[in-house]
C-alpha cells in the first residue's frame, strides 16, 4: 500500500528554461532531513529548508563559469563541495558570503559527478571512469587520472553505497547502443564491468535507481518501452573481466504508443517505486503523472496529475518525492507500507472499527446499521441514507456515489443526516479521500451556487478530517471567507498543507479587518494564544540577552522624533499592551504559523493597507517581547508562533511596506523601536564573536573524569 499526499511548491524554475532543460541540475540531501541543496544548471547553488519553504542560503558562480555538477555536503566536515567548468572544484560553509573568496582547486581532467557519503569521504567520478575520493584528490589536485572507459563512451548515471564502511560506486555507460555497468571498490581498488545488453533499435535505458541489501546490489532500469527491469549485481562475483548481467521483467507500463523520452524512476520502500513521464493507464496517452507502483504486484497504488508538463526528473528524500513540472519544483510527501496481495488489490478484509482506522482497504459498512436506526428514531423517517444497502458488502466507490445523488438537492438538515454515518467511519484509504473531495466539491458548487444553503458543520467536519487541500477544492477557503466564517477559516489554516500564498494573504487581510466585538460569539481555537494574551493585557519590557548599557550608549543614524516614544528605549523595552482581542490574536497566529514562499507572498502583501500593516507589526511586536523573555523561549501554547516565526513576518512586512511606512506619521515610533532594536541584535552578535575564539578552544578540550562528588578543575587559556 502507498498514498501520495497532497504536494507543495519548494521553489520556482528559472525564466527561459526548456521542455529538454528543467533548470534544475540536482538535488542532494541536507544536513538533515528537513534540508536539501538544490544545484541550478546555470550557476547557483541554494540550500532550502523544506517544511518552511525558503531558502537558507545561495551562492553563484560568477558570469561566464556554470556549474557542472551538483553539489553536495561533506558529510564529515558540514561543508558543500561543487565542481564549475568541468574541472573546478569549490569547497565552502554556510557563513561563505562570496563565493569567488571560497576555496578553489584546479583538477586535471573533467568530472563527471560527486558523490557524498554519510560517514566517509566524497568520491568524485571522472568523465572518464576513474574515481578518487576527495581527500586524496586535495592532496594533489594536478594528480594524473587513468582513463577507464574506451573511445565514445558515456557515462549515462552513477550511485554511492557504503557496505562493510567501505565506499562503492555503480555508474552505467552507453557506447553505440551498448549499454555496460562498472562496479568500483576502493578498498582494494578493483574494478567489476558488465555488459546489460539492449532490448533492440530505438529502445535504451532512460531512468536507474538502485539500492543494496545482504551484500548484494539491486538495480532497477525503466526503458524507453515502458518496461522496467531488475538485475542483482553481487559485491563478490566469482569471474573476472567483462560479465553478461542477466536481467528479468519487473514491471510493463501501460505505454500504448510511441516511446517515453523523458521518464524517471526512484525505488521506495517495500517493494513501490515511483516513476515520472509516463502514463497511469492505457487508456490515456497523458504522461504528465506522478506515479507509485508496486512492485512485488505490478499494481498502481497512487497516481498525481502534474501541471504544465513533466522533465522527466525524480529525486527522493526523507519520504519525499521532488519532481520538476511546468514552473515549479514541486515536493510531494509519500508513504509506503508492506503490501499484501489483498491490500494491493484493495481488498484487504476488515473485521473491526479499529481495523478500519488502521488498514488500507475497503470500508465496511457492516458497523452502520445502529447509526441508521438511531437517525430514524429521531426523525421518524426512512432518510435518504437508507437507501444504502448497509448490510451489504458494496464497494467504496459505489458508496460514495450514493452519497453524492443523495445529497443533491435537499436541505442542510438532511445532508447532514445523510453525511453523518460516512463521516463517523473513516478508512485509510486513496478511495475514501477521493470521496471525500468529490462530497467537498459537490457541496462548494451547491453553496455558490445558492447563497442560502451553507451546511457550517459538514464542512467543518470535512476539514478535520485532514483529507481536504487547496488543490482539491480551490474555492472553499475564499467561500468560508466570504461567509465571514472565521472558525472554519482556522480549521482550514490548520489542515490544508498547500494553501497559495494569494488566499493566505486574503485570510490576513479579513482577520485584521474583522472588529474584536463581532468575534465575540465567534468560537475560535485558543491553543494558540494564552489567557495573558487579548486587549488591556499589559507587558512590561523583558531582557533579550544584551545589556540595557549597551542600549543606552546606541543611537539612530535616522534622526526620528514620533511622538511619546523614549529614543533611548529598545524594541523589547518598552511596556507593551496587546493591540487585539483574544480570538483574532488566535487567528493571526494561524496565519504568522502558515507555509509560504516569500517570492510568492511578498506582491499580495502590498494589497493590505497602511493601517493593516501597522496593526500587524505591532501584534508582532507583542509577541516578540513575550517569547524572547528571561523565562520562556517559545510563547505559551500548542500552536504558538515560534521566533524566528515572527521576525520572519517582521521582514516580510517591512519588505513590502517600507516606503509606506516611512511615509507613515503613526508609524515613525514603531520603526525607531525597530531600528535600534536591530542595532543592539547586531552589537551582542558582535561581542559574542570577539569570545567565539575561547568557546572552540573550550569546546576542545577533553573533559577529565570527575573523582568523587566535588572537584575544582583549571583551565588554561592562550
Amino acid at each position: 500500500m502507498a498514498e501520495l499526499y497532497e504536494g507543495f511548491t519548494l521553489c520556482g524554475l528559472a525564466a527561459g528554461q526548456s521542455w529538454e532543460n528543467s533548470g534544475i541540475l540536482g538535488i542532494e540531501p541536507g544536513r538533515d532531513a528537513d534540508h536539501v541543496i538544490v544545484t541550478g544548471a546555470g550557476s547557483t547553488v541554494t540550500v532550502y529548508k523544506v517544511s518552511d519553504q525558503k531558502p537558507l542560503g545561495s551562492w553563484a558562480a560568477k558570469q561566464g563559469q556554470a556549474v557542472t555538477c551538483p553539489a553536495v555536503l561533506h558529510g564529515q566536515t558540514g561543508e558543500y563541495v561543487v565542481v564549475h567548468d568541468r574541472n573546478v572544484l569549490r569547497i565552502w560553509r554556510d557563513e561563505d558570503i562570496n563565493f569567488e573568496k571560497v576555496f578553489k582547486a584546479t583538477l586535471s581532467a573533467a568530472v563527471s559527478r560527486i558523490h557524498a557519503l554519510p560517514s566517509s569521504e566524497p568520491l568524485v567520478l571522472f568523465q572518464r571512469g576513474a574515481v578518487r575520493q576527495l581527500d586524496a584528490l586535495l592532496a594533489a589536485p594536478q594528480q594524473a587520472v587513468e582513463e577507464v572507459l574506451s573511445e565514445e563512451e558515456v557515462i549515462r548515471w552513477s550511485s554511492c553505497f557504503l557496505e562493510a564502511e567501505q565506499p562503492l560506486l555503480l555508474f552505467s555507460t552507453e557506447k553505440s547502443g551498448e549499454c555496460f555497468l562498472y562496479l568500483q571498490k576502493l578498498n582494494p581498488d578493483v574494478l567489476h564491468k558488465y555488459n546489460i545488453g539492449s532490448e533492440g533499435k530505438g529502445v535504451c535505458p532512460i531512468g536507474f535507481t538502485a539500492t543494496l541489501e545482504n551484500k548484494c546490489i539491486t538495480l532497477l532500469c525503466l526503458y524507453s518501452s515502458g518496461c522496467v527491469y531488475k538485475l542483482l549485481v553481487s559485491l563478490h562475483p566469482s569471474a573476472e573481466g567483462e560479465q553478461h548481467l542477466p536481467k528479468s521483467l519487473l514491471l510493463k507500463l501501460p505505454v500504448s504508443k510511441g516511446v517515453l523520452h523523458r521518464a524517471a524512476i526512484a525505488s521506495l520502500e517495500e517493494g513501490h517505486i515511483a516513476i515520472v513521464g509516463a502514463p497511469h493507464s492505457a487508456s490515456t496517452g497523458d504522461r504528465d503523472f506522478l506515479c507509485i507502483w508496486n512492485t512485488n504486484f505490478q499494481t498502481l497504488q497512487a497516481s498525481k496529475k502534474l501541471a504544465g508538463g513533466t522533465y522527466g526528473q525524480l529525486w527522493c528524500n526523507a519520504g519525499k518525492l521532488y519532481v520538476t513540472h511546468g514552473k515549479v519544483l514541486t515536493v510531494l510527501p509519500y508513504r509506503c507500507e508492506k503490501s499484501s496481495l489483498a491490500a494491493a488489490l484493495g481488498k484487504l478484509k476488515q473485521t473491526s472499527t479499529q481495523e478500519v482506522m488502521s488498514s488500507p482497504s475497503v470500508l465496511n459498512w457492516n458497523s452502520f446499521p445502529h447509526e441508521e436506526a438511531a437517525l430514524q428514531q429521531r426523525t421518524g423517517m426512512r432518510t435518504r441514507n437508507s437507501k444504502w444497502n448497509l448490510k451489504s458488502q458494496a464497494t467504496l466507490a459505489t458508496s460514495i456515489n450514493q452519497v453524492l445523488e443523495d445529497i443533491k438537492g435537499v436541505s442542510r438538515e438532511e445532508v447532514e443526516e445523510v453525511l453523518e454515518p460516512f463521516l463517523s467511519c473513516s478508512p485509510v484509504s486513496p478511495q475514501f479521500q477521493l470521496g471525500l473531495t468529490d462530497i467537498a466539491v459537490e457541496l462548494l458548487k451547491r453553496c455558490q451556487a445558492d447563497p442560502g444553503f451553507y451546511p457550517q458543520s459538514v464542512l467543518a467536519r470535512l476539514t478535520q478530517t485532514g483529507r481536504l487541500s487547496h488543490s482539491s477544492c480551490p474555492g472553499f477557503l475564499m467561500l468560508v471567507l466570504e461567509k465571514r466564517d472565521y472558525f472554519l477559516a482556522q480549521l482550514c489554516l490548520q489542515h490544508f498543507p498547500d494553501i497559495p500564498e494569494a488566499v493566505t494573504c486574503a485570510c490576513l487581510k479579513a482577520f485584521l479587518s474583522v472588529a474584536d466585538a463581532d468575534l465575540v460569539r465567534v468560537s475560535v481555537d485558543l491553543e494558540g494564544v494564552s489567557l495573558m494574551d487579548g486587549p488591556g493585557q499589559s507587558l512590561e519590557g523583558v531582557q533579550n540577552g544584551f545589556s540595557p548599557v549597551l542600549l543606552e550608549e546606541d543611537s539612530c543614524d535616522v534622526q526620528l522624533t514620533p511622538p511619546k516614544l523614549d529614543q533611548s528605549s529598545s524594541w523589547t523595552d518598552v511596556s507593551l499592551t496587546c493591540p487585539v482581542g483574544l480570538k483574532k490574536s488566535a487567528l493571526l497566529n494561524e496565519i504568522i504559523q502558515s507555509s509560504y514562499s516569500e517570492s510568492f507572498l511578498l506582491p499580495h502583501l502590498k494589497d493590505l493597507s497602511a493601517q493593516q500593516i501597522i496593526l500587524f507589526l505591532q501584534y508582532l511586536q507583542y509577541l516578540y517581547v513575550r517569547s524572547s523573555g528571561d523565562v520562556y523561549t517559545q510563547l505559551p501554547g500548542l500552536r504558538a508562533p515560534t521566533i524566528t516565526q515572527i521576525m520572519d513576518w517582521v521582514s516580510l512586512l517591512l519588505d513590502a511596506h517600507f516606503a509606506v511606512l516611512v511615509m507613515a506619521p503613526e508609524a515613525k515610533g514603531l520603526l525607531a523601536q525597530l531600528h535600534r532594536f536591530v542595532r543592539s541584535q547586531v552589537r551582542l552578535y558582535s561581542e559574542l564573536g570577539k569570545i567565539q575564539g575561547t568557546l572552540q578552544e573550550l569546546s576542545k578540550i577533553n573533559k577529565a573524569q570527575e573523582i568523587g562528588l566535588y572537584s575544582i578543575e583549571v583551565i588554561e587559556l592562550f
